[in-house]
């Protein structure tokens, strides 16, 4: 993935790494005795279903914002603006927190406990190499504009 000199300097594509761990633990699954939350499957599958069309439109409403504004969705290409309208009244990162929402439908629909222990690690690390470094840029960029909203509107939730 190109990075462009003004973005943010995220070097992978962040949904890559909800995907890999994802895959990563359902593959677990066949290797550990640990295979099941132990829960009827209909329950599971109507749960996930509902995470994952939560994240999903979650997702594109963000993403069709950016367009709509005419901003960039990759973070390794130029911010032009700073989203403060739709899912970004609620949440800085409507987006990422889609992205976790369809990882979880995803985990608990395919009855996969490991998947879905290893949730919190791949936070971390879109935490910590993807968003810490989105703001680090949106503050060098936008200044005051942007920490008023950082005050105003929670990372996640």
């Amino acid at each position: 993935m190109a990075v462009e000199p003004d973005s943010a300097g995220v070097r992978f594509p962040p949904p890559f790494v909800y995907l890999g761990a994802l895959l990563l633990g359902l593959a677990a699954e066949r290797f550990v005795t640990l295979r099941s939350f132990g829960i009827d499957w209909r329950l599971l599958v109507a749960t996930g279903a509902l995470l994952f069309v939560a994240g999903a439109a979650m997702m594109l409403a963000a993403a069709g914002l950016f367009r709509r504004l005419g901003t960039n969705v990759p973070p390794s290409q130029p911010t032009t603006l700073i989203a403060t309208t739709g899912p970004y009244r609620w949440t800085r990162n409507p987006m990422y927190l889609g992205m976790a929402l369809i990882y979880a439908g995803l985990a608990i629909g395919f009855d996969g406990p490991i998947a879905f222990a290893l949730l919190p690690l791949v936070l971390i690390a879109i935490q910590t190499q993807v968003i810490d470094r989105e703001e680090r840029y949106l503050e060098a960029k936008f200044g005051d504009d942007y920490r008023r909203y950082k005050a105003e509107v929670r990372r996640w939730l």
